[in-house]
């Protein structure tokens, strides 16, 4: 109804309070698991607010009515875009991909040492030019299934030769051919590009499973005409590697996500600027701009600095002669041209890759021919002409070798590239090789805490080091986790400082890379330059695009602030600090059984042994045991056997590590190797949480509890300092400068805590949050029998509780002095960020 508040409870049949999206949400959970939206999209006839599943914690994007005329485009996520052409496009690909992997692995089988690193070179040269032949032989490059005929009736014993023979024969010029050659060899045009220069290379002997394979199911029963590229280059390269082979399934990266990238950084404004062109009234004008805007096609050069097997790459070139076709359609008419001479200006020469795989750099230049070949085909039947293919040119534009190790500026001078794209590796801090541990100490060699950092960044810094005095502009897929935590303040304030700006971003996404077998990434894609930008900065999230005065390393509309670690609470609060540690592999920690089996067998153990628990036990409200045995007497340990056992393995397993400070705590064995104890009740909240939750859960607990390393302590704390933490403003804060453990929210004091800028409540407001704090810890009270995780399940969570909350909620904003109904939390955060640097300034 008009004028209804959306996010106001509603009273249901069963007594439930809930919105109209809580409503929605309780439909949508009874669906089958794969019928389940995407999307739950909530209305009043003035105002829209669009909720994304994938995200069931945020905000809701609100799109007014009022507005839509000028903001449609905020509603683009309902329809599909993906064309039916792209789909089959996609279908045709993926399985020219899974009929290459057919034909690698018997021909495998066939070498005397299929695992040796020499062996697997030949065998993947050997697979692009046989691919390069099925996809001729359709594509009418060579005359139709003329690889098929020459190859038929070749006994098997004599293929290995045969074929050495044509790969020959494709790297020969017409001139320099014996004229007596087989006619039907000579039958075939040169090829050149250097794909058939290495006359080294070792093919097997075959068999007639892979004579069938390849002429009855890849070369006569399978149309390659129709394969995109794009797809097909990562399909099959990913096939051939020997590491995502091992993962299973192929992976590559999707059409769809590749224009995430690359539409923003240039494509949108080059599509707009064609279109303007051919809007130019006077017929002069307008054809001498349609040829200046060629000729700037022409001039315009891409580097992919981690290219793979040259998706992106591929796929911009193809988008480029496309507006190249069609400026050319609008400049004559669509008549037909007598005088072909520079005709096609746009060349695979534009675009530069570095790769540090062999065969993917092998794939990626195959890729960039076969992509050649297509617009070729989509020109002539456009301007009616006949365009020749072959020879291929042999451009050396793709390089193999460390991207992070090699010059860019020897790939391309900087002062003649236009821009940087790509999806470099997402390997987190911890997960890097020896190597790749080095190239980020070597490139950020200037840069604090650079061990900190993901291998990603490397680009970030090295596309940041080479724009420098340039108007290059980049587009970079990542991880997250570069624009949360401690990294924010790691690398985005060190690229902040040497002149970079973010132009446009995509906030966490999944990345689909079509694989199947699927890994949920959460990533992003940041545009960023240090040239000034002519353009409105962007934001996209949740399928809407917003236009912003300014994106921070947060990827927020706000100021470029930077949250770093902090020893102590920016505001008068008192202190949080993680539990202790125990590292006693298992010896100082009881299960339940394990506790009352150690008093039965030893009743005087009772007094040392003390309540346990870990972020996990807090949250599933299970309590586990532990061994306290700080201040207790040599004799009375002596007196219980068993514990002295338990000591006994923990001083020897703690003798066992090459860690320093674990070796020394040794001498101690009897003590946690950090000794956190409260003398007083104190608020507990997990280090982990999953993301799932709007609320991260946290609760008293009595001092006797013994709290281990994941699990913060606050000491101390009153019911005001528990209802500003578990509001909806220091979730969003959270939700914004926390780091993830991998899409959960991993909580910190020294990031999280210590830099939350408290509200200054007059005494009125802080007894409202007090009073809205106590109800949330009675409504909890009324299901003593549920865990934490169960009373903040979206879908389990009582009406009473999720009331308390929102009360909660109301009084800490107005504390603020927040619109709690029209303020987004992306809003909150951004405002919380000045409230966070004035007090730092005021402090310094």
């Amino acid at each position: 109804g008009l004028n209804k508040d959306l996010r106001k409870g509603i009273k249901q049949s069963d007594g439930s309070v809930l919105s109209p999206f809580q409503q929605a949400k309780r439909y949508a959970a009874e669906l089958p698991y794969s019928k389940r939206p995407r999307w739950i999209i909530t209305c009043n006839f003035a105002e829209f607010l669009v909720y994304d599943m994938e995200k069931p914690n945020a905000e809701p994007e609100q799109i007014l009515l009022k507005d839509f005329p000028k903001e449609y485009y905020r509603l683009q996520f309902l329809v599909d875009t993906k064309s039916e052409h792209i789909r089959q496009e996609e279908k045709i690909s993926v399985e020219a991909g899974k009929l290459v992997a057919r034909m690698y692995s018997v021909l495998r089988k066939q070498y005397r040492n299929p695992d040796d690193a020499e062996t697997a070179r030949h065998l993947n040269i050997l697979c692009v030019r046989l691919v390069f032949c099925f996809y001729a032989e359709h594509a009418d490059i060579f005359r139709h299934l003329m690889f098929y005929d020459y190859m038929k009736d070749v006994p098997v014993s004599k293929w290995h030769r045969e074929l050495k023979d044509l790969f020959r024969i494709l790297n020969t010029p017409d001139n320099e051919r014996d004229e007596y050659e087989d006619p039907k060899l000579l039958a075939f045009p040169y090829v050149n590009g250097g794909l058939f220069a290495d006359d080294t290379v070792r093919i097997p002997a075959f068999t007639q499973e892979i004579v069938d394979i390849i002429l009855n199911e890849a070369s006569r029963g399978f149309d390659w005409s129709g394969i995109s590229p794009t797809i097909f280059g990562a399909a099959f390269e990913s096939t051939m590697n020997p590491e995502t082979r091992r993962a299973g399934g192929l992976h590559y990266t999707s059409i769809e996500n590749i224009h995430k990238v690359i539409d923003p950084l240039f494509l949108d404004d080059l599509k707009k600027e064609l279109e303007e062109i051919k809007s130019i009234r006077t017929e002069k004008t307008r054809i001498q701009k349609l040829q200046e805007y060629r000729h700037k096609l022409s001039t315009l050069t891409f580097l992919d600095p981690a290219c793979g097997s040259g998706n992106f790459l591929t796929e911009t070139y193809i988008c480029l002669r496309r507006l190249e076709n069609q400026a050319l359609f609008a400049e004559t008419g669509g008549q037909t041209m007598f005088h072909i001479d520079g005709l096609i200006q746009v060349s695979i020469s534009q675009f530069y890759g570095i790769e540090i795989n062999d065969f993917a750099v092998t794939v990626a230049r195959t890729a960039l021919w076969i992509a050649e070949s297509q617009m070729m085909q989509e020109t002539e039947q456009l301007m009616q002409v006949n365009l020749d293919f072959l020879p291929l040119k042999s451009y050396a534009n793709i390089i193999e070798g460390n991207s992070l190790q090699i010059d860019w500026n020897t790939v391309i001078p900087k002062e003649k590239l236009s821009y940087i794209m790509g999806n470099p590796p997402f390997i987190g801090a911890r997960m890097m090789s020896s190597e790749q541990k080095k190239d980020v100490i070597d490139i950020f060699n200037s840069v604090k805490n650079n061990g900190n950092l993901d291998y990603v960044s490397c680009w970030y810094k090295k596309a940041s080091d080479i724009m420098t005095g340039t108007s290059i502009r980049v587009a970079l897929v990542s991880t997250n986790s570069i624009t949360q935590g401690e990294q924010v303040a790691i690398l985005w304030k060190h690229l902040f400082e040497h002149g970079v700006h973010i132009d446009f971003a995509y906030r966490t996404f999944i990345w689909n890379s079509e694989a199947s077998s699927k890994a949920n990434v959460h990533c992003v894609i940041v545009g960023f330059s240090k040239a000034p930008n002519e353009r409105q900065k962007r934001i996209f999230d949740n399928g809407t695009e917003r236009i912003v005065s300014n994106i921070n390393g947060y990827l927020i509309e706000a100021e470029n602030i930077c949250i770093s670690r902090r020893t102590s609470p920016v505001s008068d609060i008192p202190e949080m600090c993680l539990g202790g540690q125990a590292l006693d592999d298992g010896n100082l920690i009881l299960k339940e059984e394990e506790k009352n089996e150690l008093v039965k067998s030893d009743p005087k153990a009772e007094k040392f042994i003390r309540p346990y628990m870990m972020g996990k036990d807090f949250i599933q409200r299970k309590t586990r045991y532990c061994l306290w045995l700080v201040d207790a007497k040599p004799e009375e340990l002596r007196k219980c056997p068993e514990i002295m056992r338990r000591i006994e393995n923990v001083r020897i397993f703690r003798l066992k590590s090459k860690r320093q400070a674990t070796f020394k705590s040794a001498e101690t064995p009897a003590l946690f190797t950090e000794i956190k104890e409260s003398r007083t009740e104190y608020i507990a909240l997990p280090k982990v949480s999953s993301e799932n939750r709007r609320y991260i859960p946290m609760d008293y607990l009595p001092a006797e509890v013994i709290a281990g390393d994941k699990l913060f302590m606050i000491a101390d704390a009153d019911l005001y300092l528990f209802g500003v933490l578990t509001s909806n403003v220091h979730m969003a804060w959270m939700r914004i400068v926390a780091g993830r453990l991998k899409s959960d929210y991993s909580y910190s004091n020294t990031i999280v805590y210590n830099n939350f800028p408290f509200p200054v409540p007059d005494t009125s407001q802080r007894e409202k949050i007090e009073k809205t704090a106590q109800r949330i810890l009675d409504a909890r009270a009324e299901y003593p029998n549920s865990s934490l995780a169960d009373l903040y399940d979206e879908m389990t969570m009582p009406t009473e509780l999720r009331k308390a909350h929102q009360h909660n909620d109301i009084a800490v904003m107005g504390a603020y002095g927040f619109d709690y109904k029209n303020m987004t939390e992306s809003e909150c955060v951004a405002e919380l960020m000045r409230l966070y640097q004035k007090l730092v300034s005021q402090s310094a």
